[in-house]
């Protein structure tokens, strides 16, 4: 296991399922201005700023707004999220998370986040995971949002590990494209048809163990 020393994990859709109250609260804000936003116009903004998701929902809907308008929107859109995830606990992490955070820090695998969200702390405070984490990115650490590596680099920087050691966890195309501009090794968490950039796909974080992380990049 000498190949993999640092797990660097987005969290929504890896290991919690916020990702539902994103669309929500987005969904509410399109019928707001007028027009439909599907759970299909919604894999567009996954793993996306919260200023380029509002980009790409004013897009689909065709719409054109002030730096101010836009402002006050993507306000009103996190203040809806941000009341759902604060009723958030444990039971949202999603399968097989906790117990490979666990593995990890007891093989001596440092840990990592990597998130375009500014409200990860709630979250990971929330479902008790922070103790899990030697560094948290989060977007309030970030100036580039995914595709750009800078969230992938300053995780490896933080834990002190050089990029070719380090591997992704992302259930975003673009976060696996930011891991591949980055220099690391990725594991995409969903399908294959969306994720096929990615190393390896799996369903979920419970088909991950550090000694299958061995075999898999052993040859790589």
């Amino acid at each position: 296991m000498s190949q993999i020393k640092a797990c660097l994990f987005d969290l929504d859709g890896v290991l919690v399922d916020t990702a539902k109250y994103h669309f929500i609260a987005w969904r509410e804000l399109a019928e707001q201005l007028g027009f439909v936003f599907t759970e299909q116009d919604n894999e567009r903004l996954k793993g996306v700023s919260r200023a380029a998701s509002l980009d790409i929902l004013l897009e689909i809907g065709g719409l054109t707004f002030s730096e101010e308008d836009k402002m006050r929107f993507a306000e009103q859109k996190n203040n809806r999220y941000v009341e759902y995830i604060s009723k958030m606990d444990s039971s949202e992490i999603l399968p097989g998370a906790l117990s490979f955070l666990q593995e990890c820090r007891e093989a001596g695998i440092k840990v990592a986040l990597g998130s375009a969200s500014k409200n990860a702390m709630a979250i990971l405070n929330n479902t008790g995971l922070t103790p899990y984490f030697d560094a948290i990115i989060d977007g309030t650490h970030t100036s580039a949002a995914k595709p750009d590596p800078e969230v992938f680099l300053l995780g490896a920087q933080a834990v002190g590990i050089a990029p070719e050691h380090c591997v992704v966890f992302e259930d975003a195309e673009a976060g696996i494209l930011a891991a591949t501009r980055a220099g690391m090794r990725s594991i995409g968490i969903g399908s294959p048809e969306t994720l096929s950039e990615a190393d390896f796909v799996v369903p979920s974080l419970a088909q991950v163990s550090v000694s299958k992380l061995g075999e898999w990049f052993a040859a790589v």
